[in-house]
């Protein structure tokens, strides 16, 4: 089996191994019903990153226009890049990162009315440019066809983690520019897509926002590799991008949490985290806290917009109401239709919750 040339460093190996720890804490904001909120907010963000990195001019509010289906003054070329974009990541779940034949699927669709005869292998020769000039001459096109086939064979039968195995795949993309157009934004796809397979968050945290955040730094690292012919050092780039990325997050999500928590501890008595005695045994949780700061701003909110407003589901929304109705911490004051919801104070009830 060929085997791409790259080298395992103990900072390879090192930010492998703080991944992986990361993706396990990450993956518990996510396990919250926040999903569909972020991949939403993501999308659009993915979307604007990849194309801006190759030269679209649209901004973000632009390409979340043309999500929703409304009407952008742009040229036409900019606009069907991002048409075609959200065709693409819409097959996002459907696409097989190890089959071949959904890479050029989904090049196919990215690239639709863009290029002649998108979804398929180039047939002349392609370079990539810079200002000093050519920077890297790509393969022959005749050779095109069997090296994908053996990058493919590599990543779907090789034993280094996926973490590596992503990393590898995206330089080895770019070195062999397997398309006449469209080689940087389907290999960021590419490499999201088989993060995917290691953990679902990666839909969330794709690469090509992590690239469009350090550009130059990104187009370094492959000239470095390709100056040693090996992918060593865009493997570690991207590791600490993914690291970054998954600490900066997952920061982000913890501190607004625990403002939030110490907030309604200091109004309601009401300790996030904590299992409180017999009377109220519970322990709160990230959108039972959400749900509360929204109903002690908008009393008079239904369930139906209280998930509309934190992009979750009404179910969900509903069996928090009735948990935290079951344990007296919130109350329903008149009927459904013109009634409100209370906040009941901890403290008044009995409640307690003993420091750790």
């Amino acid at each position: 089996m060929y085997t791409p040339p790259f080298k395992i460093t103990s900072r390879i190996l090192n930010l492998v191994a703080e991944i992986s720890a990361k993706i396990e804490r990450y993956a518990i904001l996510l396990e919250q019903d926040t999903e569909l909120r972020l991949r939403k907010a993501n999308r659009i963000k993915t979307i604007h990153s990849s194309l801006a990195i190759e030269g679209n001019a649209l901004t973000e509010g632009q390409v979340r226009d043309i999500i929703n289906g409304k009407n952008v003054v742009a040229p036409l070329r900019e606009i069907q890049e991002v048409k075609n974009a959200i065709a693409t990541y819409d097959l996002f779940t459907a696409l097989n990162p190890f089959d071949v034949k959904d890479l050029l699927r989904a090049h196919g669709t990215m690239m639709q009315a863009l290029v002649d005869n998108p979804g398929h292998w180039r047939n002349g020769g392609v370079g990539v440019f810079g200002e000093q000039g050519c920077v890297h001459l790509a393969p022959p096109a005749e050779r095109v066809p069997a090296l994908m086939a053996d990058l493919f064979d590599w990543l779907k039968n090789a034993d280094d983690h996926l973490l590596i195995r992503s990393c590898v795949f995206h330089y080895e993309f770019e070195f062999i520019h397997p398309f006449i157009d469209g080689n940087g934004r389907t290999g960021r796809l590419w490499q999201s897509l088989i993060l995917s397979q290691l953990h679902p968050l990666f839909a969330h945290l794709p690469v090509e926002n992590m690239v469009f955040s350090n550009q130059q730094a990104y187009y370094d690292a492959i000239t470095a590799s390709t100056s040693i012919g090996e992918s060593t050092p865009f493997i570690e780039f991207m590791l600490s991008e993914i690291l970054a990325t998954l600490t900066t997050h997952q920061g982000e999500e913890r501190t607004d949490i625990d403002a939030n928590a110490s907030a309604l501890e200091r109004e309601f008595g009401i300790i996030f985290g904590c299992q409180f005695g017999v009377e109220f045994g519970i322990k709160f949780g990230d959108n039972d806290m959400r749900v509360l700061l929204l109903l002690n701003s908008n009393p008079t909110f239904s369930s139906q917009k209280i998930a509309d407003r934190l992009g979750i589901t009404k179910r969900a929304v509903e069996k928090i109401i009735r948990r935290l109705r079951e344990n007296s911490i919130l109350e329903r004051i008149g009927n459904n239709k013109s009634g409100f919801w209370k906040i009941n104070r901890i403290s008044e009830k009995g409640g307690n919750c003993e420091s750790g």
